[in-house]
C-alpha cells in the first residue's frame, strides 16, 4: 500500500491544476498515475537489443538511453527510475526519482550518503550468480580436500609424489589393511565441516553443494535463521567464533559493508583451526591480507582460498601468489554464460513491478548496504 501511494504524482498532466491527495484510496492513485507520463533513464545506454527488451516492458513508461552525460543529467531533472550508474551530480538534479536499479549485486562502490539518505527505492543484482559461485566453493574445497592444487603444480614438473609419503605406491596383492600417511593427507569430505559466513543467496547454495558431500554445516547471518531442509539452525554473528574453531572449510559468502571491511584480521583468524582453510568469495576488503599471510606463514590456519583480493589484481610480487598452501583465482567464480541473461531477466521483471507499483524483487535496504 504504501508504495502504491508512492507513485501518485503532484501533477496530473491532463489537467495541469489538480492536485494529489495521499488520503485517496489506491484505485484512485493508480488511476492518476495513468494520466502522468513516467520516465526511466538508462545511463550509461545499452545496446540496440537490450533497449528493445526495456522498452518493451516498461510500457507504458517513456525510456531514455542516454549516450553521455549532459543527456543523462537533463533527462534526470523529471524522471521517475533510473538504472545504471547514479553519481552524487545526477542524483542532485533529480526531482521526482522514486526507484533506482544498481546494475550489480555489490553496493559498495555503488552507495553515497546522500543517496542512502534519499527516499528513494534501491534495487540490485543479487540472486544472479549464486550457483556458479556455489559451484567455485566448492572446487576449493575439492582442491584442498584432494591435494589437487599440488598435484597440478607437481604435473608441471612431471613429479610423481603422493602427499603424505613420496614413496607411496599402490600395492594391488592384498587390501588396504591399514591408515597409510597418504590416506590421511586425503580428506573424506563427510568428515569434514563447511562454515558460512553471509547466508545468503550465495551462502545457501554453498551449504546446499556442501549437503551433497556429506559434510557437517554451519552459517552465521545478521538475518537468516535458517535454510529449510538444509540447515536448521543458522546463528547470529555473536556465534562466529564457534563456527570458525568448528570449521574445516570457513567461506566467506557476505557482502562488504561497515561492518564487514576488515573483519577478518589477525585475533579472527587464530580462532580458526590450525587445519581450517579460508575461502572468501565475497568481498576482498573483508579479509586483511597482510593479516592473512602472515597467519599463513606462522602456520596458524592451514591454507585460503581467494576469488577476491583487496587491492585487485592482486601484485605480481605478493606473497600470497607463491605460497604452496593458497590458490589465488582472479575474480572469476560469478564468470558464466548465463549471466547475462539473468541480469536482464532481473531488470525486466523489477521494470515490469515499478510500472505495476509494486517493489522491486530485489528491493535492498539502503543503511545496511545490501
Amino acid at each position: 500500500m504504501f508504495f502504491k501511494l508512492k507513485l501518485c504524482r503532484q501533477e496530473c498532466l491532463t489537467t495541469k491544476s489538480k492536485t494529489c491527495s495521499t488520503k485517496m484510496n489506491t484505485f484512485d492513485c493508480l488511476k492518476k498515475e495513468l494520466c502522468t507520463i513516467m520516465k526511466l533513464v538508462l545511463f550509461p545506454a545499452v545496446d540496440d537489443e537490450r533497449l528493445a527488451r526495456i522498452q518493451n516492458a516498461a510500457q507504458p513508461m517513456i525510456v531514455i538511453n542516454a549516450s553521455n552525460i549532459e543527456q543523462a543529467r537533463h533527462e534526470i531533472e523529471d524522471t521517475d527510475a533510473f538504472f545504471g550508474k547514479l553519481t552524487p551530480d545526477l542524483l542532485a538534479r533529480s526531482q521526482r526519482l522514486r526507484w533506482v536499479q544498481s546494475p550489480t549485486a555489490s553496493l559498495e562502490h555503488f552507495l553515497f550518503p546522500e543517496l542512502i539518505e534519499h527516499p528513494c527505492l534501491l534495487s540490485n543484482m543479487r540472486g544472479l550468480f549464486s550457483d556458479v559461485v556455489a559451484d567455485h566453493v566448492m572446487g576449493f574445497v575439492l582442491c584442498f580436500a584432494r591435494n589437487l592444487h599440488i598435484y597440478l603444480r607437481q604435473q608441471q614438473t612431471g613429479k610423481w609424489s603422493p602427499v603424505g609419503d613420496q614413496s607411496y605406491a599402490a600395492d594391488f596383492s592384498k587390501g588396504p589393511g591399514t591408515v597409510l600417511p597418504t590416506d590421511r593427507t586425503h580428506q573424506h569430505l563427510s568428515d569434514c565441516t563447511l562454515g558460512v559466513v553471509g547466508v545468503g543467496q550465495i551462502g545457501a547454495e554453498v551449504l546446499r553443494r556442501a549437503a551433497a558431500f556429506g559434510m557437517t554445516l554451519k552459517g552465521v547471518d545478521p538475518k537468516v535463521r535458517n535454510i529449510p531442509g538444509i540447515l536448521g539452525d543458522v546463528g547470529p554473528l555473536e556465534k562466529l567464533p564457534d563456527l570458525l574453531q568448528e570449521s574445516d572449510y570457513v567461506v566467506i559468502a557476505a557482502p562488504q559493508t561497515p561492518e564487514t571491511t576488515k573483519l577478518f584480521r589477525r585475533p579472527l583468524l587464530r580462532m580458526m583451526k590450525q587445519t581450517g582453510i579460508l575461502i572468501n568469495v565475497g568481498r576482498g576488503a573483508i579479509v586483511d591480507l597482510f593479516d592473512l599471510t602472515e597467519a599463513l606463514r606462522a602456520g596458524e590456519i592451514g591454507g585460503a582460498a581467494l576469488d577476491v583480493c583487496d587491492p585487485e589484481p592482486l601484485p605480481s610480487n605478493d606473497p600470497l601468489w607463491t605460497m604452496p598452501n593458497v590458490i589465488v583465482t582472479p575474480h572469476v567464480a560469478a564468470a558464466s554464460p548465463r549471466i547475462a541473461e539473468r541480469h536482464l531477466e532481473t531488470l525486466l521483471e523489477n521494470i515490469r513491478r515499478f510500472v505495476r507499483g509494486e517493489p522491486p524483487l530485489t528491493l535492498v535496504d539502503k543503511q545496511l548496504w545490501y
